[in-house]
């Protein structure tokens, strides 16, 4: 068993705007944490990298609101969950597969599933190979990546190679177009207090496939082909100033794959962490798909 860092319980103390209970399962010897709020129709939230659960909690609160229950899964090495410290330790499939595990222990029916970020290649493959489970598709900021990426991402996979102790807060505010309070950046912070509790994120961008024959590049081929005979509702609202995922190309990919998606939806004045800055508008968009 890998050596596995836990981030003290102490340090979600007092987090802003995030009063919600945590909740844990146990997926081979890893503790994962995920909030669960609200009743009625159940949606998904998947977060991306070096993101976790603290990113949906203005989207949460509105769906609560709205009637919903809300899940959203800490993946493996993010948030509240356990983290191992080996790099190597990490991959697509293994991503995959533990929050598959996790999902597996809360039993859930007829999802509305919510993907940003690496939230997509991850929660994507999770929708599609379990489509008896989900009613519904909410697709922001990502990508299924297929050896061919942006210079925003070109640049982003530089920088964490030469920054091994990631720093958090500040790539959080860098890919939001507002300022954020230094609460929110310390929140973002919270789980990540040594350079070893940062190897999840500080991996994501080396899995990435750059060529066809690179890992995971055949995997995400095969949810890319799934989503294209996709016969349930999908939403795609991408954020116009992202230069990882840029508006309006990376969303169209969505829209012109997947035949339900409808016309892509502009979610104006956010930046990557569009969760941050534009949750009204993400769940204004969202109550159409939710109703269909």
């Amino acid at each position: 068993m890998t050596e596995v860092f836990r981030t003290p319980d102490e340090r979600f103390a007092g987090l802003p705007g995030f009063p919600y209970t945590p909740n844990y399962v146990d997926v081979g010897g890893l503790r994962l944490h995920h909030l669960d709020e609200g009743s009625g129709d159940t949606v998904v939230c998947f977060h991306g990298e070096p993101s976790w659960g603290f990113l949906y909690r203005h989207v949460v609160g509105s769906l609560v609101d709205a009637g919903h229950r809300v899940v959203c899964p800490d993946m493996v090495g993010f948030g509240r969950s356990d983290k191992p410290i080996d790099e190597r330790w990490y991959t697509y499939d293994r991503h995959v597969e533990t929050v598959a595990a996790h999902l597996d222990r809360l039993d859930l029916r007829d999802v509305t599933v919510v993907v940003q970020d690496w939230g997509g290649p991850i929660g994507l493959r999770w929708a599609v190979e379990n489509a008896e489970r989900v009613a519904r598709l909410v697709i922001l900021n990502t990508g299924l990546f297929a050896g061919r990426v942006s210079k925003g991402f070109e640049a982003w996979r530089g920088f964490v190679e030469a920054n091994p102790d990631l720093p958090i807060g500040a790539i959080i505010q860098a890919g939001t177009a507002a300022e954020l309070p230094d609460a929110v950046v310390a929140a973002y912070e919270a789980p990540y207090p040594t350079t070893k509790s940062k190897a999840a994120a500080h991996r994501f961008p080396f899995l990435v496939p750059l060529s066809d024959d690179d890992a995971g590049a055949a995997e995400m081929r095969a949810v890319r082909d799934a989503l294209s005979r996709w016969d349930k509702p999908a939403l795609v609202a991408f954020s116009d100033n992202d230069p990882v995922f840029p508006f309006p190309l990376a969303g169209q990919q969505f829209t012109d794959l997947i035949p339900t998606a409808g016309e892509q939806v502009r979610i104006a004045d956010a930046a990557h962490f569009l969760q941050e800055e534009a949750a009204a508008q993400i769940v204004d968009a969202m109550a159409g798909a939710l109703q269909r």
